[in-house]
C-alpha cells in the first residue's frame, strides 16, 4: 500500500491530505478545519470526519493516521496536550476508526513529525541521537537514535527553572506574551541548552508552523549542536502519520519504528 491518508489533529488546527508514503509527498492539497474550542473529544472526532469528507479520494479504500498531541499507547491517549482532559485514558484509536468506518493507526503527533524527518526529511541517515522539536500551541518533541524513533518524549513537558517549558517558551507563549524574535530566542536558547545538556544531541531539528520564519529566531540561538529546520515543516505530522499506519497496517514496519 503506497497511498495512505494523513491526518494532523493539533490544539488549534486538524488538517490532512492524501500521502505517497513511499515517496514522502502530498498527492492532495492539506485540507485544514479549525479544532473546537475546548479540544472534547465527540466535536474533534466529528470535525476529523468533516475534514475527511472534503479531501479528494480520501474515501477510497486506504491507511488512516492520526498525529494527536497526547502521548499514545496501544491506541489508547494517556495526557492532554492543549485538549480535553477528558480524552485521558480513552482508546481513541477505535473511536476515530469507528467513525471513519475503516481502520486507523493512532500516534503522537511529534512522533509522526520525527518519523516523517526521518525517513523522508532532515533525520534521513544522520548517525547518533537527533532530537526534533514542534514550535507551536505547545512543544512536541521526537527522539531518534541511529534511526530509531523512540516515542513518547514529550520533552515540551520538561521543568525548567520552575515552570513547563512549553508554558515558556512555545510559539503560544511568544504571541501571548507579545514577545519579539529576540526575546522569544532567549527562551527557546534555555530550553535548547537544557536538552543539550541532558542528551548531548548530534542534531536538533525545528518543526512547526513557526519554522518558516526560522530565519528570525535561529541565528540568534548559540548552541554546540547544529539545529536546522524540518525539511517538511508544517506538512510533517500528515507525512509521518500516513507513512506509519501504511508501514504497521501493511505489517512492514519493525517494532520499535512504530510509535504507541
Amino acid at each position: 500500500m503506497t497511498h495512505a491518508l494523513g491526518i494532523d489533529i493539533g490544539g488549534t488546527g486538524i488538517k490532512g491530505a492524501v500521502v505517497d508514503t513511499l515517496g514522502g509527498t502530498l498527492l492532495t492539497d492539506r485540507r485544514k478545519l479549525l479544532t473546537p474550542a475546548g479540544g472534547e473529544p465527540r466535536p474533534m472526532i466529528d470535525t476529523a470526519v468533516e475534514l475527511v469528507a472534503g479531501i479528494p479520494g480520501a474515501q477510497e479504500p486506504m491507511p488512516v493516521g492520526i498525529a494527536f498531541p497526547t502521548i499514545v499507547k496501544r491506541g489508547r491517549t494517556l495526557s492532554a496536550g492543549n485538549i480535553s482532559s477528558a480524552w485521558i485514558g480513552l482508546d481513541g484509536q477505535a473511536m476515530f476508526a469507528a467513525a471513519l468506518g475503516r481502520p486507523v493507526l493512532l500516534v503522537n503527533d511529534a512522533d509522526a513529525a520525527g518519523y516523517a524527518e526521518l525517513h523522508f526529511g532532515a533525520a534521513k541517515d544522520v548517525p547518533g541521537l537527533v532530537i526534533l522539536t514542534t514550535l507551536g500551541t505547545g512543544i512536541g518533541s521526537a527522539f531518534i537514535y541511529d534511526g530509531v524513533l523512540v516515542p513518547n518524549t514529550e520533552f515540551g513537558f520538561l521543568e525548567i527553572d520552575g515552570e513547563i517549558a512549553e508554558a515558556r517558551a512555545s510559539y503560544r507563549a511568544k504571541e501571548q506574551d507579545e514577545l519579539d524574535w529576540e526575546q522569544w530566542a532567549k527562551r527557546l536558547q534555555r530550553f535548547y541548552t537544557h536538552l543539550e545538556r541532558v542528551f548531548s544531541p548530534d542534531l536538533f531539528i525545528v518543526g512547526g508552523g513557526v519554522s518558516k520564519h526560522a530565519d528570525e529566531f535561529l541565528p540568534l540561538l548559540r548552541l554546540s549542536t547544529p539545529i536546522v529546520t524540518a525539511t517538511h515543516r508544517n506538512n510533517a505530522g500528515i507525512l509521518g502519520a500516513a507513512a506509519i499506519a501504511a508501514a504497521a497496517i501493511a505489517g512492514a514496519a519493525p517494532a520499535e519504528r512504530r510509535p504507541g
